[in-house]
């Protein structure tokens, strides 16, 4: 346990009878806990790891294809942490990925970078829902949005063509430093202060 057996504990059983005390104690034990995140992060990434799923890489080569056409593009930090972990949701929500990833990076990036990784899957499915049965022009409903045409180029140029066999990407440990910046800048928490966030103009 982040805070292990032997550290102090809060003394309520029920929440409403926690008492400044308490929080600071339980404040005090997140922070190691907190700050593994991107340990459990990767971790998790690397889940993904043999995973072909009937593609012509696994899982975790074709998020790798994806960072490092991003990173090799001359994208920022942010991005390319984004490209990396767009897909680690597939492994709890395969029905619903894209939701999970836009969750775990929600806290530490954008609202544009974070909406793009939320609507990716829409996006993506323009090159395959017909096949499927679905609508492949699902992502019309977005139209209008002011970040669509960002969404759409992060499909088409970099999360579209990263299931090539004979691509040589970017190992995992050249992106861990990234992945390990842009988790600990937090940009949007209910749990930070605001005055303790960047200004994000």
């Amino acid at each position: 346990m982040a805070d292990g057996d032997h550290g102090p504990r809060a003394q309520f059983h029920t929440m409403v009878d926690g008492t400044r005390e308490d929080w600071s104690i339980i404040n005090r034990a997140m922070k190691p806990f907190i700050q593994d995140l991107p340990d459990r992060v990767l971790a998790h990434l690397r889940l993904l790891d043999g995973d072909c799923g009937g593609f012509a890489v696994d899982r975790l080569q074709h998020c790798l294809q994806t960072a490092t056409r991003a990173h090799q593009d001359g994208r920022d930090e942010e991005y390319v942490v984004c490209a990396l972990l767009h897909d680690i949701g597939d492994t709890l929500g395969p029905r619903n990925h894209a939701d999970v990833a836009a969750a775990i990076l929600k806290p530490f990036v954008s609202e544009q970078n974070h909406w793009m990784v939320e609507k990716h899957a829409i996006f993506q499915g323009y090159y395959f829902f017909h096949y499927l049965g679905l609508d492949r022009n699902m992502r019309d409903q977005f139209h209008e949005h002011p970040w669509y045409a960002h969404t759409e180029e992060f499909c088409r140029l970099y999360d579209g063509p990263a299931f090539d066999p004979k691509f040589r990407n970017m190992p995992l440990e050249a992106f861990e430093p990234m992945v390990r910046r842009v988790l600990t800048n937090v940009k949007n928490s209910i749990y930070v202060p605001k005055d303790k966030q960047p200004a994000t103009g």
